[in-house]
């Protein structure tokens, strides 16, 4: 190589907790767990709103204390609020809501820009062992090679 570094030395996601929380996103590839929680530090507790959500409901006029009391009954979920419009639930599925074969196929097809690697969790509501089987023979069969050697 003549010119530039390599992407290895650019590309290295990693699922780090703090530095997500630091800069305002979200873990490493990973969809939201919930879209509202609570987040606990030496003085005291605050409730954490998924930023890109509470602008979306601000610039409709949907915000209000009433609406977050709701998502917080629906653990995070914006799926049964009727005031919330089909196009914003669409957006804002949490990872329990979306299908974990979507995640390992876009895993996949992301892997060829990620030069150290990438982490992947599966959230599964019941899981079992033909569901767990099923999943990590699709993931082989999309050439996903970590973790089925």
């Amino acid at each position: 190589m003549k010119n530039g570094v390599r992407n290895s030395l650019l590309v290295a996601p990693m699922p780090t907790a703090s530095t997500s929380q630091i800069l305002g996103n979200n873990e490493c590839f990973e969809p939201y767990a919930s879209n509202i929680y609570s987040r606990r530090v030496l003085s005291s507790e605050f409730v954490v709103v998924n930023k890109h959500l509470l602008h979306d409901l601000t610039e409709m006029g949907l915000w209000s204390p009433a609406l977050k009391n709701k998502i917080i009954y629906e653990d995070g979920s914006v799926q049964k609020i009727l005031e919330i419009p089909e196009e914003l639930k669409v957006i804002y599925k949490t990872v329990w809501e979306i299908k974990q074969r979507v995640l390992v196929d876009m895993a996949v097809d992301r892997g060829c820009f990620i030069d150290q690697s990438q982490s992947l969790n599966i959230h599964m509501d019941q899981p079992n062992f033909g569901k767990l089987t099923s999943l990590h023979f699709h993931a082989w069969s999309r050439v996903s090679n970590t973790g089925v050697d």
